[in-house]
């Protein structure tokens, strides 16, 4: 499969601050890739490095198989961007705005301007410097889908938005997919990668301590197992069994409680021993692997 973004050994520094180290990883084309971590982590340094916004101290990027340094104006083209911080002339109008944009992407059909408007809400006769930051984030999401780019690259893309404006833009970055574009998304909000992402990667510090498929994490995480018998059991079967820790019996002895990263086969097969009336298991949303990959995992590089 071929790659929308490659990034390799990506370092950047702001003079004694190190905004990335050694960063590694592929996005592939007609994937929705989310990249994930707090304020600080160096997502955003991370995409402005990809647009030639920034320029990096170290190691080299690829964007739709172009250098982005010299070749940013056709990348700019092909490309869909919205900024975290997203600021245009606050004295247009949105539809001016709007219409001023499209011919800069190339040319974008008027219709399709208004069907991304109208779907979002967006009144276009406002003046943009009379619009809430939720609205204003709706011109950014216009300018960015609007000329059906080859990627799309949204900074915390759903910032200032209230809950079904964010089912809206779920539903256009899963057409955007089915259309074979590309979707790399930054987010805070995990809820909406584990949505529509195919993998994720996580952040720390500049580095990567994480990039897997939202299902693989989850198997790869801490769950949390109950299981109850018709009569007590020995704690002592359950010590030691793999992917099981910190087991616990309830005072009656019939209820164990643990914690399980894998297959739960081992625990089943002992379990299985006995005569089970109850068995629970708590899979971890997105949110719960983000803190447990945040804290625990040491940096790595990944492709």
């Amino acid at each position: 499969m071929l790659n929308a973004i490659e990034i390799r050994d990506l370092t950047k520094t702001y003079g004694t601050r190190r905004g990335l180290t050694g960063l590694t990883l592929d996005v592939r084309q007609g994937e929705v890739f989310g990249y994930l971590g707090p304020n600080g982590a160096g997502k955003s340094t991370t995409i402005r490095v990809l647009l030639d916004l920034i320029r990096p101290t170290g190691g080299s990027v690829r964007v739709l198989g172009l250098d982005p340094r010299h070749d940013g104006r056709e990348l700019r083209r092909r490309i869909g961007y919205l900024a975290g911080d997203f600021v245009v002339d606050g004295r247009q109008s949105v539809r001016e705005c709007l219409r001023f944009l499209a011919r800069l992407s190339g040319g974008v059909p008027v219709s399709r301007i208004d069907e991304l408007a109208d779907r979002l809400g967006l009144d276009q006769t406002a003046t943009i410097k009379n619009l809430s930051k939720g609205n204003r984030q709706k011109v950014g999401l216009v300018q960015a889908f609007m000329h059906t780019p080859e990627l799309l690259i949204l900074d915390e893309p759903t910032s200032g938005l209230d809950p079904l404006l964010q089912q809206t833009f779920l539903d256009l970055v899963t057409e955007a997919a089915r259309n074979g574009q590309t979707v790399f998304m930054s987010s805070h909000i995990m809820d909406e990668v584990e949505a529509v992402a195919d993998r994720i990667a996580i952040l720390r510090d500049g580095r990567l301590v994480a990039l897997d498929t939202v299902a693989d994490l989850r198997a790869a995480a801490v769950r949390r197992i109950e299981i109850g018998f018709a009569a007590p059991v020995s704690l002592d079967q359950f010590r030691g069994l793999a992917g099981l820790t910190e087991p616990t019996l309830d005072d009656t002895g019939t209820i164990l409680r643990a914690r399980l990263t894998g297959t739960p086969d081992a625990v089943l097969k002992i379990a299985a021993q006995h005569t089970v009336t109850s068995l629970h298991t708590t899979d971890p949303h997105l949110d719960e692997i983000f803190h447990t990959q945040y804290a625990d995992a040491a940096p790595r590089d990944a492709a």
